[in-house]
């Protein structure tokens, strides 16, 4: 049988309630190790796109929830400090055949993350179970990359960037970062928001499907997702709640985001950065 087939039989089975922690095998316990491994070596992701649409692998979820309810609990031990958890960190000795490297001190990679070649990953940050780096992406310091989160190849996440998972409901999508877009300090991105190749997000700009995206390039109100190719910043509309009596006078607004185009999707990451700086 496939990965795929043995981790939907194992669901079944849970489901059922013919398998439990308690009663759970060796052999059970190593297709969880199979299919933590094809995580990490990037031939099993979370969600994938087929014919310009990101698609959730339902049963990638399942396993990774089966890996959390069919094992223990148990103390782990790093350095001097003890941690109760149900999965070790990633192992990270093979970095640097890879050209990848994390820094020293609070560079936190669970077990079943994927990691690209030629990426960077500075301290301190955190890459959780199911998410996916590209090659040649930046993870810059105080970043976290939720459970799920698919963030593609040659991406820049500034500083204090706060990208989502989205592990349950299992049928909904991850957040998406699709190549060669740069995230600007302080940006979160949550609840399923796909941001398009190539873009440009400046710095403190929150991404979720609740805001709306005012496309200036196909002049039209979008939700979800950001095109690809914008430059796209917050700004505040005008919002109904400035009706009530406690705004008298002074209105209220809520954020929205606005996305121009850019001229040149070549840039180097270096290049967008001063863009956005400007």
């Amino acid at each position: 049988m496939s990965l795929k087939n043995n981790i939907s039989a194992l669901w079944d089975q849970q489901t059922s309630g013919e398998i439990t922690s308690e009663n759970c095998t060796e052999e059970v316990i190593a297709t969880l190790d199979e299919f933590l491994d094809s995580l990490e070596s990037g031939s099993t992701k979370a969600a994938e796109k087929k014919s310009e649409e990101w698609e959730v692998n339902h049963w990638v979820k399942h396993g990774i929830l089966l890996n959390f309810s069919l094992r223990k609990k148990n103390p782990i031990v790093y350095g001097d400090i003890v941690y109760n958890d149900i999965l070790p960190l990633a192992d990270t000795s093979t970095f640097s055949q890879k050209g990848t490297r994390n820094t020293p001190s609070a560079t936190v990679i669970r077990r079943g993350a994927h990691i690209g070649s030629n990426a960077i990953l500075m301290s301190p940050c955190f890459v959780n179970i199911g998410a996916s780096i590209g090659d040649g992406t930046l993870v810059d310091s105080n970043d976290v990359v939720g459970s799920c989160a698919q963030v593609g190849a040659n991406v820049k996440l500034g500083a204090n960037a706060v990208v989502g998972g989205v592990l349950e409901p299992v049928e909904s999508s991850p957040v998406i970062i699709e190549d060669d877009v740069s995230l600007g300090s302080g940006c979160r991105v949550t609840s399923g928001f796909v941001v398009g190749e190539g873009s440009i997000v400046a710095e403190n700009t929150l991404l979720t499907p609740r805001i709306p995206v005012y496309d200036l390039v196909s002049e039209e109100i979008i939700y979800g997702h950001l095109p690809p190719n914008r430059r796209a910043f917050t700004r505040f509309v005008h919002s109904d709640v400035g009706n009530h009596p406690l705004f008298k006078g002074g209105g209220a607004f809520k954020p929205a985001v606005v996305a121009l185009s850019i001229e040149d999707t070549t840039r180097t990451a270096a290049e967008k950065e001063d863009r956005l700086r400007k």
